[in-house]
């Protein structure tokens, strides 16, 4: 069995490749139960953590499981909120391949997610990107918008400015023009995407500030009473989801609008499956403001898995 590290999984990336990657994924006939969603009592915390066990397969090639769990308060730690493991199968006799780094994996998934979606949904042209969000998230969502869109700026804000300055050092380095800004209000309506991975409990982008042709990218409330985008920002947006299975289930920032009535499951357009295999063309106009909302999905994971399996592999037979 191959063990791949964090360290690996970062070495290995091409955002170019794991997009293009998850696109043909998402045309094939990988086989996906609900997932497990399990929130557990964290005495020490006084809060909630939750356990989420993600399962996929495709008949007679991989099969895959990840084992998560999400701790909000670690920040106080110094320690990440998410930790996990991805364990890899061949599916047809049974033996695993491979044991991934799952915190790695997710971040890297989730990141190339969130841009193929944009391939679809954000205006060919868009230049300039808001990432609300400091966490271990932000950067590979920073560099995955910038893989399939002609970012030339971006900024970055979080609770914590320290935070969002060590995230705009860290990718100056790697050529990507960033700043950190304070005032999140301000740079709502100046950018093309606006990219969120946060654990807000309350929304933090305002409707009543999206401009025509943006596009919003959700990706960090995954609990159904937890949302980064308030009403207007829902029934003034054409809405995408990356899989109906847990999309209309598990998110308040669609659950919550859905029970208060104010959208159907009519007004969800389209999921990846159904922009990745042609069935909506995804934005239709250029003054039209779209929303996606992504809550992870384990053919996400089986998808990374492989293709992090398959390069680290061939490096290691070579």
């Amino acid at each position: 069995m191959v063990h791949i590290s964090a360290e690996q999984i970062q070495q290995h990336t091409s955002f170019e490749e794991l997009v293009q990657n998850l696109r043909k994924g998402f045309c094939s006939d990988i086989e996906t139960p609900m997932r497990h969603h399990h929130d557990f009592p964290n005495p020490e915390e006084e809060s909630a953590s939750t356990l989420l066990l993600m399962p996929s397969w495709k008949a007679g090639e991989d099969l895959g499981v990840k084992v998560v769990t999400v701790s909000p308060e670690n920040g106080k730690y110094d320690l990440p909120s998410i930790h996990g493991l991805y364990l890899l199968f061949d599916a047809q006799k049974g033996y695993p391949k491979a044991l991934l780094d799952g915190k790695a994996l997710t971040a890297k998934r989730t990141a190339a997610a969130s841009a193929l979606a944009s391939s679809f949904l954000s205006r060919i042209d868009a230049s300039s990107l808001l990432m609300v969000g400091t966490g271990a998230l932000s950067m590979n969502l920073i560099e995955a918008h910038c893989s399939v869109r002609p970012i030339k700026k971006v900024f970055v804000w979080g609770r914590n400015r320290a935070k969002g300055e060590a995230v705009a050092a860290t990718l100056a380095n790697k050529g990507i023009t960033i700043e950190a800004v304070e005032d999140l209000d301000t740079y709502v309506p100046q950018v093309d995407i606006i990219s969120c991975a946060t654990l807000s409990p309350t929304p933090l982008i305002k409707g009543t500030l999206l401009q025509a042709g943006q596009h919003l990218d959700l990706v960090g409330s995954y609990k159904k009473d937890t949302r980064e985008a308030d009403n207007t920002c829902i029934t003034k947006s054409t809405l995408f989801i990356d899989t109906y299975q847990g999309g209309l289930k598990e998110s308040g920032d669609i659950v919550i609008p859905l029970e208060q009535g104010l959208i159907t499951k009519q007004n969800i357009v389209a999921d990846l499956y159904d922009l990745c295999q042609g069935k909506h063309p995804g934005r239709t106009e250029s003054a039209e403001i779209t929303l996606f909302k992504s809550v992870g999905h384990a053919s996400e994971d089986l998808i990374a898995a492989n293709y992090y399996y398959n390069k680290i592999e061939h490096e290691i037979n070579e």
